[in-house]
């Protein structure tokens, strides 16, 4: 009869940052045996699992870089062996004269219990790109042409830089991929987390300087229409300290259209308006920050500045026909000249304290940010033409916007090992404020004066602070590993409309529970199960009532009286890991009680945008990720989501309930070529997608990429062809019970990159 079988665990962490050592081969060995008994690798996580039958053994744990590592005298008797963190220790010999050849294998996506670890230098298509072009690329993900992210459908996201809420998660383009270590996503997160964000939450990690001594990598990337990129990473580390930096300049200009079609049935007209737009950007972003080590306190600080400058001209052609008599009713020209500066500041002072007890641990961080933001534009109007060449306008507007974003967040946490398990419990004030100070104005044709339009020029302040208690609780049993946790929240908004002294205060109190699980089946396949309740808080923008203008046809307007949404979220998943598969599938539903969505009315032809609360809305669907090694020369990462989403706007209209199934598919592959060449080919596609009026249209592109290194490995050459068939843009219809609109935009997206990276 076969005997039962126990599981030894741990996690592999590297000695000198505690971080956890993935792919690190493990193996139990019996007394006097040179083969192993059972072993495996470490998971992203660093953590592993091993099945045995009762008994002793020694364990070895072994990966290049480090020194071998022993364990001996392991008992395995009727009870899971838990060996808690085992340290690794860099390897002080020099290992130049080993070569070891062996072909290289991408893994830009790996799974976990929480969700998705993304490695940006994996996929060669991010090279000399920013954060939104890593996201593109990511499962799950979606990101729209103004640079709004979704995951699985919904842009509820909450995005935090380096775990901390920053204000330069307000513009997620000034980050270049560059600078990333990795992005974490966490669909369903547990009461850790803020409970911020329908979709989930993406934590976005800077590097730091791990390595040992004096490390930099430099890098540049030449692009079409005269694009550049540059950055620098510098780091030196010791036994007490580790300082670290980097510099990023970023020279991106873009051209872009859009066109919109608009019929309207009460009047029998149809609108039709055409763009062109023009942009430069230059951006200089810098990091630095440093580790000191004291013992078993360790002292940390983090810095992220980000300048940027950028110009815009859009052109705009405007014609609005009766459709019964063809007859021009309106036409004019707009022509915009925009110009911003910004400049975004992210600073944090942590402290860590470790403890001779295993697993008990202490950090507290204070962190504050901010992001300033100017923004002139000077628009000239020619009305009754659409061919202004060479004419005077006959209108001229300008306005100033100085918008100021800050953010400040204290923050403790603390574990205390408990028996078989453990508890995590930590405190977190969070406190927002975003001032937006808006004048429009108008040439009087007559006496040549500005003037102040007093229904559209306004000044706005959002301002919330939200409060957090949270405790977790974390058992592993022979085959189950087991959390569960709560987190209260109070919330206190507090908005003001300067032009008019109106005042909006809220404040609600909000428990959120989180359950996670992981069942351990065998050594290859797992399940797990997640559940969490979630919010999403309107932001300044949707809240602020007064328009934004633009484009006087198309009107955006913020509703002062929108709620939160509040949203439950489950989670069953199946994942599997072969010697050259890794599998990973989830079932997934979310609910969502008051959902926010756009509302579209028309009034005198002019289209009114506006967020409004409806009922309800639901999405479930499967999930599939997959990364496999065909051939010791090709592999395959690829992803596939299918998802029905039902919204519930009866409160609002009975033409606002809608329903409809979307899916998209995302696949890397790379081959090992000839002399040593890496070809890497980047496809994406995601289906229709409804909203409560409409649905956005199918995306889709694809990204050819080719990599030699150089100068033993420590350069790389790589030549980059985004978008290689011209395919990728944002449109969309929205209709009502009097209109039907259709519109699209298309940036320019075939572009081709040329980027050189020396490390030393």
């Amino acid at each position: 009869m076969a005997q039962d079988k126990y599981r030894v665990v741990g996690t592999v962490v590297d000695e000198d940052n505690d971080e956890a050592v993935a792919y690190a081969q493990v193996a139990l060995y019996e007394p006097g045996s040179s083969s192993p008994y059972a072993g495996g690798i470490t998971q992203d996580n660093g953590k592993f699992m091993i099945q045995a039958e009762e008994g002793q053994y020694e364990l070895k744990v072994i990966f290049v870089g480090y020194e071998e590592k022993r364990l001996t005298d392991i008992v395995v008797e009727d009870s899971p062996v838990k060996l808690g963190n085992i340290i690794l220790s860099a390897d002080a010999k020099q290992l130049e004269e080993v070569v070891i050849e062996s072909n290289k294998i991408r893994r830009p996506v790996s799974t976990d219990l929480e969700g998705l670890n993304i490695r940006p230098d994996q996929t060669l298509s991010n090279v000399g790109g920013s954060l939104l072009d890593v996201l593109r690329n990511t499962p799950s993900v979606n990101v729209s042409q103004d640079g709004t992210v979704s995951i699985r459908g919904s842009s509820g996201t909450n995005v935090l830089i380096d775990g901390r809420n920053s204000a330069l998660a307000s513009d997620l383009e000034q980050i270049p991929a560059s600078a990333i270590d990795q992005v974490k996503i966490v669909n369903n997160p547990n009461a850790k987390y803020d409970a911020e964000g329908a979709g989930g939450v993406i934590n976005i990690q800077l590097k730091r300087g791990k390595d040992q001594g004096t490390n930099g990598k430099a890098e540049v990337t030449l692009g079409t229409r005269y694009r550049l990129n540059t950055n620098l990473r510098l780091n030196h580390k010791t036994t007490d300290y580790n300082v670290y930096g980097g510099y990023s300049f970023r020279s991106w200009p873009r051209v872009g259209r859009s066109q919109t079609t608009r019929l309207t049935f009460d009047d029998n007209q149809r609108l039709e308006q055409y763009s062109d737009r023009e942009s430069q950007d230059k951006e200089h972003t810098i990091n630095i920050g440093g580790d000191y080590f004291l013992g078993k306190n360790k002292i940390s600080y983090e810095g992220a500045f980000n300048m940027e400058d950028e110009s815009d001209f859009e052109n705009n052609f405007t014609q609005v026909f009766d459709t019964e008599t063809g007859n021009t009713l309106l036409e004019y020209n707009r022509q915009n000249r925009e110009t911003e500066d910004n400049f975004s500041m992210d600073n944090a002072l942590i402290y860590e304290r470790l403890f001779d007890q295993k697993g008990k641990e202490f950090r507290f961080s204070i962190s504050h940010s901010f992001r300033d933001q100017l923004e002139n534009q000077d628009i000239s109007v020619f009305r009754g033409t659409v061919d202004p060449e060479g004419e005077v306008p006959n209108g001229e507007e300008r306005s100033l916007n100085d918008e100021y974003r800050k953010t400040i967040v204290a923050q403790a946490d603390y574990v205390q090992p408990l028996g078989e398990g453990k508890l995590e419990a930590g405190l977190k004030s969070t406190y927002r404020s975003f001032d937006n100070d808006y004048l429009y104005e108008v040439l009087d044709q007559n006496t040549g004066e500005w003037v102040n339009q007093e229904t559209v020029s306004n000044r706005f302040l959002y301002q919330d602070q939200i409060h957090a208690a949270y405790a977790i609780y974390s058992r592993s049993f022979d085959k189950l590993d087991i959390s569960l946790g709560s987190r209260l929240e109070q919330t206190i908004v507090d908005t003001k409309l300067y032009n008019t002294g109106e005042e909006n205060e809220q404040q609600y109190l909000n428990l959120f529970p989180s359950l996670q699980t992981l069942y351990n089946i065998n050594d290859l396949n797992s399940i797990k199960f997640t559940y969490s309740r979630r919010i999403d808080r309107p932001n300044g923008w949707r809240l602020n009532p007064f328009p934004d203008i633009s484009d006087s046809l198309n009107v955006r307007i913020g509703n002062p009286n929108l709620q939160p949404e509040f949203i439950h979220s489950i989670e069953l998943g199946h994942m599997v890991r072969f010697e050259s598969v890794d599998i990973t599938s989830n079932l997934f539903y979310r609910h969502v009680d008051g959902q926010v969505d756009y509302i579209v009315r028309i009034e005198d032809g002019i289209s009114y945008r506006q967020p409004a609360n409806l009922n309800t809305s639901q999405t479930y669907g499967f999930e599939l990720i997959t990364t496999s090694q065909i051939t010791p020369w090709w592999n395959v990462n690829a992803s596939y989501s299918i998802f029905q989403t039902e919204v519930d706007g009866s409160n609002l209209g009975t033409d606002l309930t809608n329903s409809g199934l979307s899916w998209n598919a995302k696949l890397t592959t790379d081959v090992n070529l000839p002399y040593g060449v890496d070809f890497q080919l980047t496809g994406n596609y995601t289906a229709p997608e409804i909203e409560a009026q409409g649905k956005d249209l199918a995306r889709y592109y694809a990204d050819i990429s080719l990599q030699k290194s150089l100068l033993s490995d420590k350069a790389n050459l790589s030549v980059t062809l985004r978008d290689v068939f011209d395919t990728r843009r944002f449109a969309g219809e929205n209709y009502g019970e009097s209109f039907r609109q259709s519109f699209e935009y298309k940036r320019e997206s075939r572009i081709l990159l040329v980027s050189l990276g020396y490390n030393f």
